[in-house]
């Protein structure tokens, strides 16, 4: 699956900016790595990840109150509680109000564990994301530079040697421990790369931690990184580190801007539409479609033509079957129910009783109905029996007899409704 990842840049995106991007055809390695204009970013990509650079982004730690987190299928609702919130535990630790701010909750969060939030410019990061979909690419996910999680045992020293700077976390030892032994982290640094700034990203307790901190450098600023931090770096270029960071757990397409990707996701479903009615690239597909619908009609008539043929077919050997039966019939309407009359006919002129006759159904009541049972009344007409009789007999029991014999009855009251039914 390729994947292009862009970095946003500090000023926006616009007609005029300059995007950094990085692209990979396996999500494993790093094909292309260049900056161009927006016009000229790579399209059709399986995935579309956005970078936000680690200067425009400040970090949190926050004790969520019991209960704050959203539980299943929580809605719009639970979401929005959640930021309001955030809002409150981050209103004196932002510089700006919390509405003019983006927040992002991290993944996989422990309601019993405090938690990392990153924030950065709301309209910054909503106009880039809005000026990425009017140029056709989708973004699927919004990812930091650098995570707390990433830095967690190393140093990430970039740019170049004019303009140096350094990423870390900030650490603090536990004031109830051991020094030597326990240290958490505070805040995600990033500044200018100096002896002091190194300083203040590794470990507090000079021991086997401090010696295990792993200094990653870019070529450009390595000789320095090792000049100002006092030990060897390993190399990393930044086409891979990007690379790295797109693969991150992280999503800051949350609250408000994961909104703004399901309208954005379906505004590109829309767009994808027009462009494949409208453009000349899809002409020859639009003419493929409409050859294999007219493919799929012209079949499907002929498969009905061809069932209304044999339909036609049986209905011709019914009525010859009629015909020489009883030649007699000028005219053949409905071939089973003249064929069931004639035979009910025949019945009749031999003296042979059928199913709808008075002593059939009388039988067939005699037969299910308890010995007991008496009628008081009855009455044949048009082929169905109404026997009255006298209650206390069990319905169900009788009308399912008569079922399994073939009649149709039902029982309302005292009194019976018989007439033949079909042959179980």
């Amino acid at each position: 699956m390729s994947t292009l990842i862009i970095t946003l840049p500090h000023n926006g995106v616009d007609s005029t900016a300059r995007l950094e991007y990085v692209l990979s055809t396996d999500g494993l390695s790093v094909a292309t790595h260049d900056m161009v204009g927006l016009g000229l970013l790579p399209k059709s990509q399986d995935e579309v990840v956005v970078v936000v650079p680690a200067q425009l982004l400040s970090w949190h730690r926050v004790s969520l109150p019991p209960g704050s987190l959203p539980r299943g299928i929580s809605g719009e609702r639970a979401t929005a509680r959640l930021r309001s919130i955030l809002d409150g535990l981050l209103e004196d630790d932002l510089l700006d109000e919390p509405a003019q701010m983006h927040l992002a909750l991290q993944p996989q969060v422990n309601a019993d564990a405090a938690a990392w939030v990153a924030a950065c410019d709301r309209s910054w990061l909503s106009a880039a994301l809005n000026a990425l979909a009017d140029a056709g690419l989708q973004v699927r996910r919004v990812v930091p530079e650098f995570t707390p999680e990433s830095l967690g045992n190393s140093v990430v020293i970039g740019g170049d040697p004019d303009h140096a700077w350094l990423a870390g976390l900030l650490r603090s030892a536990n004031p109830g421990g051991d020094a030597a032994q326990v240290e958490a982290p505070v805040g995600l640094l990033v500044c200018a790369l100096n002896a002091g700034t190194f300083d203040r990203v590794k470990p507090v307790a000079d021991g086997a931690d401090a010696e295990q901190l792993l200094v990653l450098a870019e070529p450009a600023v390595a000789a320095l990184a090792e000049q100002l931090c006092k030990r060897p770096v390993v190399l990393q270029q930044r086409a891979d580190r990007l690379l790295v960071a797109s693969q991150s757990l992280w999503n800051l397409a949350q609250f408000e801007l994961a909104n703004m990707a399901r309208s954005r996701q379906w505004s590109g479903v829309m767009l994808s539409a027009k462009s494949f009615l409208h453009a000349p690239q899809w002409r020859a597909a639009r003419w493929a479609l409409v050859l294999v619908v007219m493919v799929n009609l012209i079949g499907l008539n002929v498969f009905a033509l061809r069932e209304q043929s044999n339909l036609a077919e049986k209905r011709r050997a019914v009525n010859a079957v009629l015909s020489e039966t009883f030649p007699r019939i000028p005219v053949v309407v409905d071939a089973p129910l003249q064929m069931a009359r004639e035979v009910a006919a025949l019945r009749r002129s031999s003296g042979q009783v059928s199913a709808s006759d008075l002593e059939s159904l009388l039988g067939a009541l005699a037969s299910s109905a308890p010995p007991t049972h008496t009628l008081t009344g009855i009455d044949y007409e048009a082929n169905q029996l109404r026997a009255k009789g006298v209650g206390g007999v069990d319905a169900v029991a009788v009308s399912g007899s008569l079922k399994n014999a073939g009649v149709n009855a039902s029982f309302q009251g005292d009194l019976w409704l018989i007439s033949a039914g079909s042959q179980p």
